[in-house]
């Protein structure tokens, strides 16, 4: 994994010394609302050695804003990346979050070649929604009872995809 940089993040890969910072960040309650978790410093610490995950943390001012992180389907038939992220509430309604979508999508689209990407924000997400629209993604359809909350109850997503062509 290599640094990227975005027109107002750098993105880097997440190392062990981050999983505190991040846990802190995903105890808040708003990113806590849509990421849930039991134990966020095994779950954190998880994916940072996760083969088929690659974490990088979002880098904005010099300070750790979040993270964004990325998996592919590798099956030749189907092959696509997906991508999710979160921010630390400081950091909201910035434009933080559109430029690291953006810049890890550009990585994607012309490092790994992948001509398809994904993003499946919560349905009610209209934030989230608005920021992968900006870096060009499309809804194509509703994922109903898609995720569980922490509270223990269902409720929909939003299938959102790139195709390299739209990246804005």
């Amino acid at each position: 994994m290599t640094v990227l940089t975005g027109a107002r993040v750098t993105l880097r890969p997440a190392t062990p010394a981050d999983v505190e910072t991040l846990v802190a960040i995903r105890s808040t309650p708003e990113v806590y609302e849509r990421w849930g978790g039991d134990d966020l410093a095994a779950e954190v610490a998880g994916d940072l050695t996760d083969d088929d995950l690659h974490v990088y943390v979002i880098e904005a001012g010099g300070e750790i804003a979040g993270a964004i992180q990325w998996y592919a389907e590798a099956d030749p038939q189907y092959r696509h990346a997906g991508i999710d992220i979160y921010l630390a509430p400081a950091y909201h309604g910035r434009g933080l979050g559109t430029d690291a979508v953006r810049t890890l999508a550009r990585h994607l689209i012309d490092d790994h070649r992948h001509h398809r990407l994904v993003i499946d924000p919560a349905a009610d997400n209209a934030a989230a929604i608005a920021c992968y629209t900006k870096a060009g993604f499309r809804p194509v359809g509703v994922m109903r009872q898609y995720e569980r909350a922490p509270d223990g109850s269902w409720h929909d997503g939003l299938l959102m995809d790139l195709l390299a062509a739209d990246l804005r």
